[in-house]
């Protein structure tokens, strides 16, 4: 591909030098018996004016070659990125021009490099999250047909929990998905965000007695009516609400504040847990990302970041190890 175009360039090139100096002799010459100018000085005239077209061709020549150069590279590199080579890049070299064409294509490869990289990752996730509930379904049904377990209403129980945690799974995944996607419909209305959250936490409050943490919203009762999907919204506070009860020890405190700020509304949702790592901390909203003693799947932190950021919100965490994490986030207000 590179050669064919080398080559499509210099003959073009050698054409338009041929009727450049064929047009030049020619209007010189004429020109120089237009005025009766003797042989000599007509002679004179047509050898200066080749010349200078000459020369001018030189310069053009020169131009076309660090054009070409660069252009061809990228020409390779596309050849091999068609093979499937994501790692091709190309040197920033001759003209401007030429130097953003390398640039923008460099930034294009290190992009699709990311983007494999990512759905490779996210396979391997997805097939790991999905292994543990199915090998249990599968030992359990297993080990009923073989007649070790007794069908009862235990190993069934159990059976069905498995299947609950995988049908969360899917549907966290779908979530996930169409968020990213920008495809997620939100069905907005004014929502009392006050009244939600003391549902949510009213919804959690047998889990955080069993194991021994308090739980609590601080929610003022002029707060505004928010534009949100309810629905979405709750499922928000549902995972930063269930991931602050996750890693709270026994004893400790988690809380939920919301506020009018800004014209938006804004939840803190703080706990007095183990706290989350300067190195850890720009990492907690990437999806599947989660400590080594965390019995979740990685996804909730990443659904709460996609949902509020589709209703034109922010979210963020502070945390200091030892003494806990508070995350923050805003939703519109209804106008």
């Amino acid at each position: 591909m590179r050669g064919g175009f080398v080559r499509r360039m210099a003959m073009f090139f050698v054409a338009a030098a041929v009727l450049s100096v064929v047009a030049a002799t020619f209007l010189f010459w004429t020109l120089a018996s237009a005025l009766g100018a003797p042989d000599l000085p007509g002679n004179i005239a047509r050898g200066v004016a080749l010349l200078i077209v000459l020369l001018g061709l030189g310069l053009a020549a020169r131009s076309l070659r660090r054009l070409a150069a660069p252009v061809g590279d990228v020409i390779d590199a596309v050849g091999r990125v068609a093979e499937g080579d994501l790692s091709a890049r190309v040197e920033e070299r001759g003209p401007r021009e030429a130097r953003a064409l390398a640039r923008a294509f460099n930034a294009m490869t290190t992009r699709l490099a990311a983007s494999e990289e990512q759905r490779r990752r996210l396979l391997a996730d997805v097939s790991h999250e999905l292994r543990t509930p199915l090998s249990v379904v599968q030992g359990n049904l297993e080990a009923m047909v073989d007649g070790v377990h007794p069908p009862d209403e235990e190993h069934l129980l159990s059976i069905l929990d498995e299947t609950k945690v995988l049908s969360r799974l899917v549907e966290d995944l779908r979530t996930l998905s169409l968020a990213e996607s920008g495809a997620l419909a939100l069905h907005r209305e004014p929502t009392d965000l006050g009244a939600l959250a003391r549902e949510t936490i009213a919804s959690f409050a047998g889990r955080a007695e069993a194991s021994g943490v308090t739980l609590d919203a601080t929610t003022p009762p002029d707060l505004p009516l928010a534009d949100t999907d309810p629905v979405r919204a709750r499922e928000i506070l549902e995972n930063l609400v269930a991931n602050a009860l996750r890693y709270t020890p026994h004893g400790g405190n988690v809380t939920v504040d919301a506020s009018a700020d800004d014209g938006q509304i804004a939840f803190v949702v703080s706990d007095t847990g183990v706290g989350i790592p300067a190195e850890a901390l720009t990492r907690i909203f990437d999806r599947f990302y989660k400590s080594a003693e965390s019995r979740g799947a990685g996804l909730g932190l990443a659904i709460a970041k996609q949902l509020v950021e589709a209703h034109g919100g922010t979210i963020g965490a502070t945390s200091i190890v030892g003494q806990g994490t508070a995350v923050r986030f805003t939703l519109p207000r209804s106008t």
